[in-house]
């Protein structure tokens, strides 16, 4: 780990008390790929929201959302997170909708510092293409799914503390780049959210490192 890396993470560890650092976005935009690299980072552990609720429910979240619809899915959803948030310091990532909850989102912003990672749709096609166990993706027209839950719920992700844009990069570089947003917002004045641009720059600003 060189220098800058481990003072980000030291700022992370110093001011982040026993919050938890929520990973938000669409399907596809990396929360879980990029989260477990980023927890390793920070040498926090890592939860894998979904993947809990698979297994307190005991079923896969594709037979959830057959067997009890989404509305039941979401109720669980909020439930798990709640607990979830209890166990901080970690690094958690949350399903697609999960932000969109009042309730879940009210949570995140008590007990947790959220990062958007917001993406493209092009970008995530490609990337939901690979699996096939998104239940809202199966439809005649997957593409025309995915932009109508970018119009509905990019306004929403807007509200998170931090806007780390994802990007066709390595994971690692992904997670040095939500790292240093989440140092830089750490340290600006309260209740200003921080776009990844915002925040580097004012991690950079305090430490006199620029990146050039």
């Amino acid at each position: 780990m060189d220098a800058e890396i481990k003072a980000i993470c030291d700022t992370v560890h110093d001011r982040l008390g026993q919050r938890s650092v929520v990973l938000v976005g669409l399907m596809g935009a990396g929360k879980s790929a990029v989260g477990r690299k980023l927890a390793a980072l920070l040498d926090m552990p890592f939860i894998d929201a979904d993947a809990e609720i698979e297994t307190v429910s005991k079923m896969t979240i594709p037979e959830l959302f057959e067997h009890y619809g989404e509305p039941e899915f979401r109720a669980l959803e909020q439930r798990v997170i709640a607990r979830l948030l209890k166990s901080g310091p970690q690094v958690l990532a949350t399903g697609g909708g999960a932000f969109i909850n009042e309730t879940t989102r009210e949570a995140i912003r008590r007990d947790g510092v959220s990062v958007w990672l917001s993406a493209d749709i092009d970008l995530l096609m490609e990337r939901v293409s690979r699996r096939q166990n998104r239940p809202l993706l199966r439809a005649p027209d997957p593409r025309g799914v995915m932009r109508k839950l970018i119009s509905e719920r990019y306004p929403v992700y807007r509200l998170a503390d931090i806007e780390v844009r994802s990007q066709d990069i390595s994971k690692e570089e992904m997670a040095a780049n939500v790292a240093s947003a989440i140092a830089g917002f750490l340290q600006s004045p309260p209740g200003k959210p921080a776009s990844e641009q915002e925040a580097s720059g004012a991690y950079a600003e305090t430490t006199g490192n620029t990146g050039k």
